[in-house]
């Protein structure tokens, strides 16, 4: 099953957020009904604001018909997301066909929502930069070999040491840590220990083979978002820059730690950039911007990057739900009032960037990828995307905030719908398919993905060594699938790739 509530994932193409209103007593049913449980009202809020705000609220049925009050859970906010799941399954993509899938269809937990959720706030903390929790994620490279997938500075992990790349030998004194399935014993201990406690031991073995061992506390710590930035050396007067961006936390969090990097690489005279987005779920739209400016060129400056569309009861300014508790000016939902132009920003001037992507890159990554599309040569590195080019505004409902899409973006080319992702090396999106390589540290030049890149800057052609796809390949075990590593990857990550916040709405 999906995780929900205090360890949602964040893939945020764009969302609109909130801030929390001093209207917040549930909202009634439109019979007027006023009976029942606190749980009761939320869950009819819950269907009445889907009903009014949802990008295609026009596909479900009503009230009487869909009974929200029905739905349960072992906790209120799990009976809450049932409903939500429930409400995100009857709209149909029709880009799909045998059998036609819903737009919010999730082939790894179906029935359930892609994209919907609604939490306690957690999300809102997490957009802040302020995360409680060990610090690191783990992945497996194969069936039997686990990995510390990633790292941030500062925080329990890294203090105590672990780096991207380290195998786990031993969680908890327990060796057996080999992946048998979703529902395996082995699997399932590994996400227990992971997420279910506030302290874990780990015995991790490095590149040179020596181990050591360590115990982690969960603490608070600031997310420094941009996990590795460097300059490579590409020879004949030629240099990379490099950024490992993990997170799209709030521009009062992300842009000092952007900026450092892309002055560096100014500095540098860098010819060629490359943005790691392999696993940044999203987060705030207004830093998905901020970094579309920092990458596109001068010449696009005060051009279009990007339009909002909402629903037809927004466009046509018939909100009476959010209205009785927003400050919303008429035509404020209007594609002409929902755009956004490029203000360059910093000094960098390229013409090529190369992402790098995998399953968990999602919302804000992909929008951002999207907006740079038609402004200069980009390319993708990796495996499929996430697949989210719709985005939220968060709705307070009593304790809660409600996320659903609300609107859908296009960039300048009116391009976007990329429900099925972003695949690398397809007409649409340029560039090569290829595996993750959590073997290797962020930044080295041996990791596979990585030296695509290079390969291409210096050579014009993604081919690498066999060598290096060797060393990729690590320890022994089975391969992964691309459908398995995706569900793994959700399992093991404390983001939801479902957030996409954009805007500010002013309480009445």
């Amino acid at each position: 099953m999906k995780k929900y509530g205090t360890y949602l994932t964040i893939s945020l193409l764009f969302v609109v957020f909130f801030t929390a209103c001093k209207k917040d007593n549930p909202t009634t049913t439109s019979a007027g009904t006023t009976t029942g449980t606190a749980l009761d009202h939320i869950k009819d809020s819950v269907y009445l604001f889907t009903q009014e705000d949802y990008l295609w609220y026009d596909a479900l049925p009503t009230y009487d018909v869909f009974k929200p009050r029905g739905f349960t859970g072992t906790t209120d906010v799990l009976a809450l997301q049932s409903e939500v799941d429930a409400l995100s399954q009857y709209k149909i993509n029709p880009a799909t066909s045998n059998p036609p899938r819903p737009y919010e269809y999730d082939p790894n937990y179906p029935g359930e929502a892609k994209y919907s959720f609604i939490d306690g706030g957690e999300v809102a903390t997490s957009l802040g930069g302020t995360n409680k929790d060990f610090g690191f994620s783990p992945a497996y490279n194969t069936s039997s070999d686990l990995r510390v997938e990633y790292v941030y500075p500062g925080s329990p992990a890294d203090q105590a040491g672990l780096v991207r790349g380290y195998q786990i030998i031993k969680i908890n004194k327990n060796s057996s840590l080999s992946y048998d399935g979703t529902n395996g014993t082995n699997y399932n201990f590994v996400i227990n220990a992971y997420y279910n406690s506030s302290t874990i031991s780990l015995t991790l073995q490095k590149p040179d083979n020596t181990t050591f061992d360590v115990t982690l506390n969960a603490a608070n710590y600031t997310v420094n978002p941009v996990l590795k930035s460097k300059v490579i050396d590409l020879g004949n007067g030629n240099k990379m820059g490099y950024v490992v961006f993990n997170s799209f936390t709030d521009p009062t969090n992300a842009k000092a730690y952007l900026d450092a990097a892309f002055t560096s690489f100014t500095a540098a005279g860098i010819t060629d950039l490359v943005v790691d987005l392999r696993y940044n779920g999203g987060g705030s739209v207004s830093t998905a911007e901020y970094l579309s400016d920092l990458i596109v060129p001068y010449a696009k400056t005060n051009t279009l990057m990007y339009t909002s569309y909402f629903n037809d009861k927004l466009q046509n300014d018939n909100y009476p739900l959010l209205a009785e508790k927003y400050q919303i000016n008429k035509g404020d939902f209007k594609p002409s009032n929902n755009q956004v132009n490029f203000t360059k920003a910093g000094s960098l001037n390229i013409n090529r960037v190369f992402f790098i992507v995998t399953g968990s890159t999602a919302s804000a990554s992909e929008l951002t990828i999207n907006n740079l599309i038609p402004e200069l040569n980009v390319q993708l590195i990796g495996t499929t995307t996430y697949g989210k080019p719709v985005g939220f505004f968060a709705i307070p409902i009593g304790s809660y905030q409600l996320y659903t899409p609300e609107f859908e973006t296009k960039n300048s080319a009116s391009q976007g719908g990329y429900y099925a992702g972003m695949t690398p090396g397809s007409a649409t999106y340029p560039g090569v398919q290829a595996s993750d390589d959590v073997t290797h540290d962020f930044g080295d030049t041996n990791e596979a993905l990585l030296a695509r890149a290079i390969s291409y800057a210096t050579k014009g052609t993604y081919t690498i060594s066999s060598a290096l796809t060797t060393l990729s390949t690590g320890k022994s075990g089975s391969q992964l699938s691309e459908d398995q590593i995706n569900r793994i990857s959700h399992d093991l990550s404390k983001r939801d790739v479902n957030v996409m916040i954009s805007k500010k709405l002013k309480n009445k």
